[in-house]
């Protein structure tokens, strides 16, 4: 059963890339039938030919700026594992860019393990989601992972408290996927964005995976949980990267309206003079007629 829930989701996610390629330039995909065979893993993930390429850019981009910043290893986690298929997917993207960049990356997983709780109200789309959707086979799962990645299993509340003793600013959290579905459940997560600031990169890219379909607004679902923390938080800040889609070769996929960057306003980084005391110039070009 879970082996044919898996094809669905894969056969699911690439019709949804087909459909989104259909509508770019031609040129576009017939260099990107080349770059599929011939490509390095960057080229793969500028062309979003990776699957999931969310998370190979997010997990990509990650590493990047913790090389830069002198780390060897990062973190990244997983809220909203179910049947563990996006998990297994980061666990494959997570070996191409260690391959690539030379960083260790750790993964974490957290779930209740017996499926979405009980909602509170309409906060929480009781209209799209319900008690008990999306279970996990636990056991099939860890066996699956085994040495590759790290579960918590249990309340968000319970397991984020255990992973925070555990963790450490030498691995910085670099990305976190967030599918708990729920305004509650992510209100719950969101309380990880609120602690010491060394523990992520001074930008931390995020993915919220239930943002997308008619019913959800800033009233209510994810969305209303990122309006909340913003405004109760002063020197954190979660925003969505507006000009993103600019930055990528293909405009139509669905993923880069759902990256938002959590900006570490008191991290150490912010307070670092990034240049030389050289005076920066601007050229101006009606001076030089």
């Amino acid at each position: 059963m879970s082996f044919l829930l898996k094809r669905l989701t894969q056969k699911r996610i690439w019709t949804r890339i087909y459909k989104e390629r259909l509508s770019e330039p031609l040129h576009l995909n017939i260099i990107s039938f080349f770059v599929f065979l011939f490509g390095s893993f960057r080229s793969k993930v500028l062309y979003d030919l990776v699957l999931r390429p969310h998370h190979a850019y997010s997990i990509l981009k990650a590493a990047d700026q913790g090389k830069a910043r002198g780390f060897t290893e990062i973190s990244i986690l997983e809220f909203g594992v179910a049947h563990g298929s996006g998990l297994m997917n980061m666990i494959k993207v997570a070996e191409k860019v260690t391959n690539t960049t030379g960083i260790k990356i750790n993964i974490y997983g957290f779930d209740t393990g017996k499926g979405m709780p009980e909602p509170i109200d309409y906060r929480d789309h009781p209209e799209y989601y319900n008690t008990g959707d999306f279970p996990m086979n636990r056991d099939l799962l860890e066996e699956r992972i085994k040495g590759k990645a790290q579960l918590f299993i249990g309340p968000i509340k319970e397991t984020l408290k255990e992973f925070l003793t555990s963790t450490s600013s030498k691995t910085p959290i670099g990305f976190v996927s967030i599918d708990v579905d729920y305004y509650s459940s992510t209100m719950e997560v969101l309380e990880l964005f609120k602690e010491d600031p060394n523990l992520f990169l001074p930008l931390t890219y995020i993915y919220f995976d239930d943002i997308f379909m008619e019913n959800h607004n800033d009233k209510s679902g994810e969305l209303l949980a990122i309006k909340e923390f913003n405004e109760a938080q002063k020197l954190r800040n979660i925003s969505y990267h507006k000009f993103l889609v600019n930055k990528r070769l293909f405009k139509n996929s669905n993923w880069t309206k759902q990256i938002y960057y959590f900006h570490v306003l008191d991290h150490p980084y912010r307070f670092e003079t990034q240049r030389n005391d050289a005076k920066r110039v601007l050229d101006n070009p009606y001076l030089n007629i």
